[in-house]
């Protein structure tokens, strides 16, 4: 690499003021040229575009969850390759990509060894996501499991109560691949970046629908959402798919990469075999 780009938001989850310091110093160390921004306000996207549209030779994002897609789905498949630096609070595509490595970790490795990698995904109705999507009331259990992560446990205990309240009162309806239609509580995602039960070039995603079938199940379901062992659960049904259609009599509630989504009654699913390109790191 000769030449990057670098978009740190001081605003995000982890990002310490001293980002540009730091990315600076990493750079001079590596010898390639960069520019770091730190944008303010309402600018963050637009510097983004701005950043992309000099097609650098890679793209580092120092930033949380919805802003690493953002940049992934606006670079695309044929634009520079996507760094997405953890730098929020679950941080879901930069620990696919890189593991457990701090932003300052990974950006040192990806100078010195990363290489471009085509990545598969998913899209819903025109929003993209590269790691995974949950569609129906357990996506409100995010907003539980965050207040337990701040150690916020009278929020946790009302965004649970308002999650448990939710089940049953909107149901989903699909069809993955022209099966026949099926109801559900929920249904789940999950690209081959993170998938357990796909490889990395399957061309599929991994799909799960979740059906409790009481109010018990729902809070153990939810329970195993908080500790990230629902597919154990044996609500939890599994497929694959590359294409569907789910909908509801009303707005669907979602998660994107960990980024809640306000989807409309009705919704399209499908496989990107060719979302984006990453810097990773080699295997």
């Amino acid at each position: 690499m000769r030449r990057v780009e670098i978009i740190a938001n001081i605003a995000s989850g982890s990002v310490q003021t001293d980002a540009r310091q730091v990315a600076e110093r990493l750079l001079a160390e590596h010898g390639i040229t960069g520019t770091v921004h730190t944008p303010e306000g309402g600018t963050l996207i637009e510097v983004l575009r701005r950043a992309i549209d000099t097609a650098p030779d890679a793209v580092f994002i120092i930033a949380g969850d919805g802003t690493a897609r953002a940049a992934a789905e606006m670079s695309g498949p044929d634009g520079p390759p996507i760094a997405p630096l953890p730098g929020g609070t679950m941080n879901m595509l930069p620990h696919a990509l890189y593991g457990d490595r701090t932003w300052p970790v990974a950006m040192a490795e990806c100078l010195e060894r990363g290489v471009p990698k085509m990545v598969s995904g998913g899209e819903i109705s025109g929003h993209l996501f590269f790691v995974a999507a949950i569609l129906g009331s357990p996506a409100l259990w995010a907003d539980a499991r965050e207040a337990a992560r701040a150690g916020q446990f009278r929020l946790m205990t009302l965004r649970a109560q308002r999650a448990l309240k939710r089940a049953f009162s909107g149901r989903l309806r699909f069809s993955l691949d022209g099966r026949p239609r099926q109801k559900t509580e929920a249904l789940t995602l999950t690209c081959p970046l993170v998938s357990d039960e796909l490889d990395n070039d399957a061309r599929a995603l991994e799909a799960a629908a979740l059906d409790p079938a009481s109010a018990v199940d729902v809070l153990r379901l939810g329970l195993s959402a908080l500790a990230g062992t629902w597919r154990e659960d044996p609500s939890v049904s599994m497929g694959r798919c590359r294409t569907g259609r789910v909908w509801a009599r009303g707005h669907i509630p979602a998660l994107l990469d960990g980024e809640p989504v306000r989807l409309g009654p009705s919704v399209q699913i499908r496989f990107r075999p060719k979302a984006f390109r990453a810097l990773a790191l080699p295997e």
